[in-house]
């Protein structure tokens, strides 16, 4: 019996002692007994802890899904499960990628390090033997150079393990830690499980499916082999999930960052949807297209259904992101994956759903910066850490944002090297895209958030300054600055 136990035993029988003699002595029984009683129930520690208690973290990251792919932003597809999370939810709608590409944003939220600073600045192109790569997708150099890439930056091929991680930042706070599917931050000596999570499951050594209907890759890295012929592998994905949720039976909390595959290409969804689609009109692209973006929402369901029947939705805090926009249109916004256009809105704004039972309101949005390196610091402050504690964080903690507090972040900086456009600034309204060639565009993204207009020529003062932005944050993160011509920002 502990000592709270005892203390509660021995109330019980000395309180109506008490209030006995006290009645006897007290011209109004009712407010002597209301009082004595009010003293036996004050909370004790170990109420009080349990009031306290540290909620479950899951973080539901999507892949390829553009800010305006989801219903209830414009209709075009069908999510009325992430539209419903959206409305018990806080929606960042100007949540940004720090490197708006697989690998690279992926890492920014596994490390809460720019990946700038940890010298990816690219995906990691798995089985490329001329990049560094044997026949089973294994990296033989720690970098790669891609002939295209005009600043010629090498990118690594593999998440170090010296990296502080998510799940190792999280764990001695107290927390059980799980990773499913899409990693592509290197091979088995750098899986999940080897950067400290407890668990792994749906992880393979590539960055996306050869088919989203089993079998889904070659046998030697296929992390469900025994799944039915022709299962989804989002389906599939989802499984696992649900299952360990509905099994987690540990005494300690949980933090579960679930990495979909979907909705990057080969693009196949379910057939009845795909069919739906295709009956409204769209051609079969969209309508394979949509019909992956619902078979995401399906899964979204279903996961936030187990929390509900586990009794473990009002304690966990679910999160819903995206690694990068989307591969069709994003209209309003411009640009988007492919194209070369990966740092204008519609390829670096993202989708951001928070939904904190007692701390986040419903149905809000917040119109506050936030960037992928942000998921870390959150997570530890979530969990009741310190974020300041670990060196070389690029992000911040969102916490007090979910408060309702107002954040003193002025801008957040992307960075990338496939093609000319490596850069963007992006503060409260301008936003600067930085070349490598040394060109420059300035948007005022208050009265042009499409980026229709480049008024960099108009405006030579704000460029300059934010040229300097630029500039200071490359040497601070360690670019190498002759890749970035100095000379010309």
């Amino acid at each position: 019996m502990t000592m709270n136990t005892r203390k509660t035993a021995l109330c019980s029988v000395l309180v109506p002692i008490i209030i006995g003699l006290l009645q006897a002595c007290s011209p109004t029984n009712e407010s002597v007994t209301s009082q004595v009683v009010a003293i036996a129930t004050e909370p004790g520690p170990e109420s009080v802890e349990k009031a306290q208690k540290q909620p479950n973290i899951l973080l539901l990251f999507a892949d390829d899904l553009g800010w305006t792919d989801l219903g209830y932003r414009t209709a075009r597809w069908d999510t009325p499960n992430i539209d419903s999370l959206k409305n018990q939810s806080l929606e960042f709608t100007r949540a940004y990628v720090a490197s708006p590409t697989c690998s690279p944003s992926r890492a920014s939220v596994i490390t809460g390090q720019h990946p700038a600073r940890l010298k990816m600045p690219r995906h990691i192109p798995d089985g490329k033997t001329e990049l560094g790569f044997d026949k089973f997708h294994r990296a033989t150099k720690e970098f790669h150079l891609l002939p295209t890439d005009p600043a010629q930056e090498p990118s690594r091929n593999y998440l170090p393990l010296e990296v502080t991680s998510i799940a190792e930042a999280v764990k001695p706070l107290g927390y059980y830690t799980a990773f499913s599917g899409k990693w592509h931050l290197g091979s088995e000596d750098y899986f999940p499980i080897k950067q400290g999570f407890d668990e792994q499951f749906g992880v393979s050594t590539a960055g996306h499916p050869k088919s989203y209907h089993a079998p889904f890759w070659e046998a030697y890295r296929n992390p469900y082999p025994d799944a039915p012929k022709g299962k989804n592998l989002t389906e599939r994905l989802t499984d696992d999930v649900v299952n360990f949720i509905n099994g987690y039976d540990k005494d300690q909390p949980f933090m579960l960052t679930n990495f979909y595959y979907s909705v990057h290409t080969p693009h196949q969804g379910p057939k009845a949807a795909t069919q739906k689609y295709l009956d409204r009109g769209l051609d079969k692209r969209y309508a394979n297209f949509g019909s992956m973006v619902e078979s995401l929402d399906t899964s979204v369901g279903r996961i936030l259904q187990a929390l509900e029947d586990s009794g473990q939705a009002d304690n966990t805090v679910v999160i819903f992101y995206s690694d990068q926009g989307g591969y069709f249109t994003n209209a309003p916004l411009r640009g988007g994956k492919i194209g070369g256009r990966a740092l204008y809105e519609g390829g670096a704004r993202v989708p951001l759903i928070v939904r904190w039972p007692g701390v986040t309101p419903n149905s809000q949005i917040s119109e506050q910066l936030v960037l992928s390196t942000d998921i870390l610091p959150t997570f530890v402050d979530i969990a009741g850490g310190d974020p300041s504690s670990f060196k070389e964080l690029d992000g911040e903690s969102i916490v007090p944002m979910l408060k309702g507090e107002v954040s003193s972040r002025e801008h957040v900086i992307l960075y990338r090297n496939y093609e000319d456009a490596y850069a963007a600034v992006i503060g409260k309204r301008w936003k600067l895209v930085a070349f490598v060639s040394g060109k420059t565009e300035l948007y005022d993204l208050l009265t042009d958030p499409a980026e229709t207009t480049d008024i960099s020529k108009q405006q030579p003062e704000r460029v300059a300054q934010l040229k300097q932005t630029l500039l200071e944050w490359q040497m601070d993160v360690g670019v190498n600055p002759i890749l970035k011509r100095p000379d010309l920002l």
